[in-house]
């Protein structure tokens, strides 16, 4: 991490000003992320990310062509392919404006359920790799596991060990199989060219083929622990039917498809916010126990795990 930080900001930086060209950056410049798994920094107009140590090409780059074969619905990349630096793959991208945490009412759920809708339709490129929700749920499940003993770790493994294979990444799924973004949430959606551009998906390092429901999941988990209103819910959940999403029947009840995901993405949830606040020295606060309280509630519910 220490050598990474600069290398990634000299590189982007050459990317904006080639053969040295006088910067006058500063405003637009600086760390967007930096955490053990990634580092995302900017330097005007363009996006440098470092993704997680052990990625591997051959599954990047299919991803990237996806990105830059479907450009009103994801981010295109500015590079084909990653480049090696420090040991990690480095991809660039132009800059778009994030959607503000600070502003809930303005959310772009419509947008986000559009894009997903078109995303679940688009034709599956060959080689793709699978979308990798189920996997990122099951390696947070073994992060909650390596803890030890903690409170409410009980429930959220119980709830984790009532789900089957397939949602915990242990078997294929038997539903149809779509072209999935594989970590829905709203840090996922920019506007492209930023600030009055339309909405974009980004983050593509768990786009894949799998159950299209498990991008619906992450809201549908929140609206059922009571963190999304009912009708921020329905607001996305009516946008992605009337733009022909196949993940849910096009009426009716939809949680017959959605409960597992949903479900999956609770377990993941509950898992990480205890081993955050383990490591941070802290009690849960209100939302992360309320997704550890929803777990004790699906632990007494969920019938034995089936093969698939």
């Amino acid at each position: 991490m220490v050598d990474l930080l600069p290398a990634l900001r000299a590189e982007v930086r050459g990317v904006v000003h080639p053969g040295g060209a006088v910067c006058r950056c500063a405003a637009t410049e600086g760390a967007l992320a930096e955490r053990d798994d990634v580092t995302v920094v900017r330097h005007g107009g363009v996006v440098a990310k470092a993704h997680a140590p052990g990625a591997e090409i051959d599954d990047l780059s299919p991803r990237l062509a996806v990105a830059a074969a479907l450009p009103g619905v994801l981010l295109p990349p500015l590079r084909a392919d990653p480049v090696p630096l420090h040991g990690r793959l480095v991809t660039l991208w132009p800059y778009g404006t994030p959607v503000d945490p600070g502003a809930p009412e303005a959310a772009p759920w419509e947008a986000a359920a559009g894009l997903l809708a078109r995303l679940h339709n688009s034709p599956v490129p060959d080689g793709l790799p699978p979308m990798r929700g189920p996997a990122k749920a099951a390696r947070a499940v073994g992060r909650l596991r390596a803890l030890g003993g903690h409170d409410g770790a009980g429930p959220v493994l119980r709830a984790w060990d009532g789900l089957p294979g397939w949602a915990r990444g242990e078997a294929p799924s038997p539903y149809a199989q779509r072209l999935c973004h594989g970590d829905l949430h709203l840090g996922q959606l920019v506007r492209y060219p930023a600030g009055s551009g339309p909405w974009l998906l980004i983050d593509v390092d768990d786009l894949g083929v799998g159950e299209a429901a498990w991008d619906l999941a992450r809201p549908a988990a929140w609206y059922a622990c009571g963190l999304l209103p009912a009708e921020e819910w329905v607001r996305f959940l009516d946008a992605y039917r009337g733009a022909g999403g196949p993940a849910v029947p096009a009426g009716g009840d939809p949680w017959p498809v959605l409960d597992v995901p949903a479900r999956a993405l609770t377990v993941q949830t509950a898992a990480l916010a205890i081993v955050k606040s383990v490591a941070a020295q802290r009690p849960l606060d209100e939302a992360e126990q309320a997704v550890v309280d929803a777990c004790a509630r699906m632990s007494a519910t969920l019938p034995s795990p089936s093969p698939s």
